[in-house]
């Protein structure tokens, strides 16, 4: 028998072997005699191969494969190779791929957020461009026996029925539910955020008792703002075990670590303490942002996600005034005794009023409620099929965030910029009482007071902030009328940056230079609060920024953020005061005015020439 008639045979054998596939589906195909194989890439989508044993002719198609593998990026959602190996039984559907079951995912997309800024339903040109190759490979597909797979496959893949109306689906809950959860959490991240300004008041107290000095005390304020910044690290846990849990977690650990500060007998015991509340703090500060994702869908989250956003930035604001009453009337413990009493009845509310929202955890329930109910173990959920393990990913969140800040400009100036902004925040909490009572004796409550100038400038930010969507959606009309494509860029984000930048620095100019005795005391609240009005527009624009710039990475661009922020928000009260006392109050503040001033054009010419940067970026989307 010559090779040609080998060849026709196999073929022959091979297609009766797909006919007895699709009329008996419990059939196993042997890989020898020419089963399909999965070579899957990163993001879930299968390329087959034809395994010829007698001619040479798959060698160019095994090529198409390996390339179109290795065309993924190992960064990309998705799920472990499965090995060519091994026989897998038709009752075990494969791994999803993206191109099969879209629809599903876009509700279910993994999400994590940092101080309210969530990453649900973020879908980029790189995406797409990886779904038309998946769907390309698709085409190239040959046999019967795989299209029956993929159709089982999808069959069995639970999901939303209806979509958002599906009872399950926490968006089709009722509205006032949804905002009674909205309002413990923002409740909770500004009672965390709160807890750290609020330290600032028991100094003199605290200090007597302790016998310890002011750079000392101070560290209590530093350890727990570095607490925070390793908050997004926690945030992968959510993908594991939703987000309910890390909110009892994390907000009984808060109330824990609240009980050595209240009962300390040194320095050394506050400080220590100081730093695992912030730790917990930072978990449930991490993952609470992305529930508005999970009850909101994008063209109804712009409300609670404002109010949510602007709730951790309220918090150090508010802290110096409340701390500053309770250290006046009684005792510094009152202060934590007060800090114990919110976070108990906070976390009861929690696990009274806050179910599990995470999209993929309550599928998966829905999954093996099915299962069980019918007796069918062909129902699974898409979280089921990945063999990520806790390890990997936290290792992966860990490492990203230091990539996207060595290898991206834009990225790392804009994560110096909203540092120093933080670190600025944060130095005035040094800076005032120095201020205030220098100047114009003021008492300790008397201080806090000072700080509201902060306050009210971001809350009118926060009202604010459906001017910038109005010029997110006039720069995409405009963009229209060129191209004729109705598409917004990632630095349509930016306008709010350059508005605030100017009012950031001319609000320091104008604290510093009314910092003499005979000046009234509200002209440097005014300055502080025109500062504290360019801050907000500048959070805003550079966190939305950062998640369209980087969508596929957009937790781990907001993990740098908050590293560097806080951190920087750590070290600035460290020097404030001594920095404060040596040059002056008003070279102290031009100091930190000129700081800004260096920063301002950065954010125009990111505007600009962004969508260049990007084309050359190895992370963000490219338009």
């Amino acid at each position: 028998m010559n090779e040609l008639e080998k060849v026709e045979n196999y073929d022959a054998t091979h297609l009766n072997s797909n006919a007895t596939q699709i009329n008996s589906p419990t059939h196993d195909v042997d890989i020898e005699k020419g089963q399909f194989s999965g070579s899957h890439g990163a993001s879930g989508s299968t390329t087959p191969q034809v395994a010829h044993s007698a001619t040479g002719q798959n060698e160019k198609e095994n090529d198409f494969d390996s390339a179109s593998s290795s065309s993924q990026t190992e960064d990309d959602i998705g799920f472990a190779p499965i090995s060519t190996h091994q026989t897998q039984p038709p009752h075990q559907p494969r791994p999803m791929s993206r191109q099969s079951h879209n629809t599903t995912f876009s509700h279910i997309s993994r999400s994590r957020s940092n101080n309210g800024f969530g990453v649900d339903d973020l879908e980029d040109e790189a995406e797409k461009e990886e779904e038309g190759a998946d769907a390309e490979a698709a085409a190239a597909r040959s046999g019967a026996g795989e299209t029956i797979k993929d159709e089982e496959e999808k069959r069995f893949e639970v999901g939303w029925e209806g979509g958002d109306a599906d009872p399950l689906n926490p968006r089709s809950m009722p509205t006032w539910r949804k905002w009674i959860i909205i309002a413990v959490l923002s409740i909770g991240s500004f009672a965390v955020t709160h807890a750290s300004a609020i330290y600032t008041a028991t100094y003199t107290q605290m200090n007597a008792e302790f016998h310890c000095s002011r750079i000392v005390a101070t560290l209590g304020l530093s350890f727990f703002v570095l607490g925070i910044a390793m908050g997004p690290f926690w945030s992968p846990l959510a993908e594991f075990y939703g987000r309910r849990p890390i909110y009892i977690c994390s907000f009984a650990g808060f109330l824990i670590w609240l009980i050595p500060s209240a009962v300390a007998k040194n320095i050394q015991t506050m400080i220590i303490a100081r730093f695992f509340q912030g730790l917990a703090g930072s978990a449930f500060l991490s993952v609470s942002g992305g529930t508005v994702g999970d009850l909101f869908s994008r063209e109804k989250f712009q409300l609670p996600m404002a109010i949510f956003a602007l709730s951790p930035f309220i918090g150090p604001a508010t802290g110096p005034l409340v701390g500053g009453l309770i250290n006046t009337f009684t005792t510094w413990r009152w202060t934590y005794y007060f800090l114990i009493i919110w976070a108990g009845v906070l976390l009861v509310c929690v696990m009274v009023l806050v179910p599990e929202t995470y999209h993929p955890v309550l599928l998966k329930r829905k999954a093996v409620n099915l299962r069980k109910t019918t007796g069918d173990n062909r129902y699974h959920a898409p979280i089921e099929r990945t063999t990520k393990s806790v390890a990997s990913t936290l290792g992966n969140s860990l490492m990203r965030p230091f990539q996207l800040l060595l290898l991206e400009p834009m990225c790392l100036i804009l994560d110096v910029y909203s540092a120093v902004l933080l670190g600025v925040l944060y130095l005035f909490f040094g800076a005032f009482p120095l201020v205030f009572r220098t100047n114009h004796g003021f008492n300790l409550w008397q201080v806090g007071l000072t700080f509201m100038g902060l306050g009210v400038s971001m809350v009118l930010a926060g009202c604010i902030t459906p001017v910038w969507t109005r010029v997110r959606n006039g720069l995409a009309e405009k963009r229209f009328k060129k191209t004729g494509i109705m598409k917004g860029e990632p630095e349509d984000q930016l306008p709010p940056v350059i508005v605030g930048a100017p009012l950031i620095t001319g609000g320091l100019f104008m604290f510093g230079f009314s910092t003499y005795p005979w000046v009234h005391w509200i002209v440097p609240i005014i300055g502080s609060s025109i500062f504290g009005l360019g801050m907000s527009f500048a959070f805003t624009g550079i966190f939305t920024f950062l998640v369209d710039a980087y969508p596929r990475y957009a937790a781990s661009a907001l993990a740098t953020n908050a590293l560097v922020r806080c951190s920087f928000a750590a070290a600035f009260p460290l020097f404030g005061i001594q920095m404060y006392e040596k040059l002056g109050f008003q070279w102290a503040t031009a100091l930190l005015a000129f700081l800004t001033l260096a920063m301002l054009p950065f954010p125009y010419l990111f505007f600009v020439f962004g969508k260049r940067i990007r084309a050359r970026s190895k992370f963000a989307t490219r338009s």
